[in-house]
């Protein structure tokens, strides 16, 4: 299994493109191409192949190097599929506000404006990674555009990689929220292995996630671990494992995937607000319908806000889970259901 926006095909280039010289070469060569984001969302082509619309300089209308981020050069022999063809040399990312108007009439006309998870499942692995960074470093601009220390406009500056304060001179960079994400398992008295998964409100029907959250300051990551699920479940957990990452621009985290061992069973979700938790088996899990990207808020993060209100225990859940129910997994571009899968094909965990 491969993780979604987690296969980057471009040298970043962070050396080079600190350099004034090279980054303007760059910028004007007739290789390059630029990926527009509007608001959060991504440009398609408007004939439902979902194809990524990259574009040439020469179609943007006055574009200024200051307005654009650089994403980086495509490796030899990886790259979006979409642009295979056109023998890439960089990619840069544009903000749909910074663009001339005319441009963004042509734009407005060119295609179909998305937001990446409704698109990602039809996309390549490499384009989906592409266009998350994009949109990462977008959203960060737009909502870093003062300075933190004392207020002041900031600026862009090398290569959109940074933001320096026109004032104080104090220098940021994009920031990535750390959370956690664990599969929790427990070996009951029957023999069976079960994991604990949980639902948010908000969340269609019968889905079903692994249970998450950030990463307080001061905190390790397997502290992250062991709060996060007993105050979301009652639940005690002991021995987290790490098992890998995800980024996730939705808005501006990194998931970061674990396994710990349930060492008690019975579930108390009163004090925080999930809408339900359980217990599931593996013979369970294969009855899930696999989740898709459709009627998720796409600018939300699915995974690290499991919440509910309802209280419920091991021993009712156990045997009495409705099997005429369909029950969900996350969606399928989510580290949560990565997890859930790895853990019914005895992949990861303990048990």
């Amino acid at each position: 299994m491969s993780l979604t926006y987690a296969n980057m095909p471009l040298d970043r280039c962070s050396n080079q493109r600190k350099n004034t010289r090279w980054l303007t070469s760059e910028f004007n060569h007739q290789a390059t191409l630029f990926c527009i984001i509007n608001d959060g969302m991504s440009l398609f082509a408007d004939d439902n192949s979902f194809t990524p619309i990259y574009l040439p300089k020469s179609q943007l209308d006055g574009l200024s190097i200051n307005s654009c981020i650089y994403l980086g050069k495509k490796i030899l022999g990886k790259g979006p599929q979409s642009t295979e063809s056109t023998n890439v040399r960089s990619l840069f990312a544009v903000d749909f506000e910074k663009l001339r108007f005319s441009s963004q009439e042509h734009l407005l006309n060119l295609g179909q404006w998305l937001n990446l998870r409704e698109a990602t499942p039809n996309l390549t692995v490499l384009d989906a990674s592409v266009q998350a960074l994009a949109k990462a470093l977008v959203y960060w601009h737009n909502t870093h555009q003062f300075c933190g220390k004392c207020g002041s406009p900031s600026r862009s500056v090398e290569a959109g990689h940074a933001r320096r304060c026109t004032e104080c001179r104090n220098m940021t960079f994009p920031r990535t929220d750390p959370a956690v994400i664990m599969l929790v398992e427990h070996l009951f008295p029957d023999g069976i292995a079960r994991c604990l998964l949980g639902r948010n409100a908000k969340w269609r029907a019968g889905m079903y996630s692994t249970l998450a959250g950030f990463v307080d300051p001061g905190e390790t990551l397997e502290e992250a671990v062991i709060r996060e699920v007993l105050e979301e479940t009652a639940i005690v957990v002991e021995n987290p494992q790490y098992i890998t990452s995800q980024p996730w621009p939705f808005p501006a985290s990194v998931m970061l995937g674990f396994t710990a061992v349930a060492t008690s069973t019975t579930i108390d979700i009163t004090k925080d607000d999930l809408e339900d938790c359980q217990w599931f088996s593996r013979e369970q899990l294969a009855g899930f319908a696999t989740g898709a990207n459709v009627g998720i808020n796409a600018d939300s993060n699915a995974s690290t806000n499991v919440e509910t209100n309802v209280e419920t225990n091991v021993e009712a859940n156990a045997e009495t889970i409705d099997d005429t129910h369909q029950f969900k997994l996350s969606s399928g571009d989510s580290i949560s259901s990565y997890l859930i899968t790895a853990w019914k094909n005895k992949d990861i965990g303990q048990y």
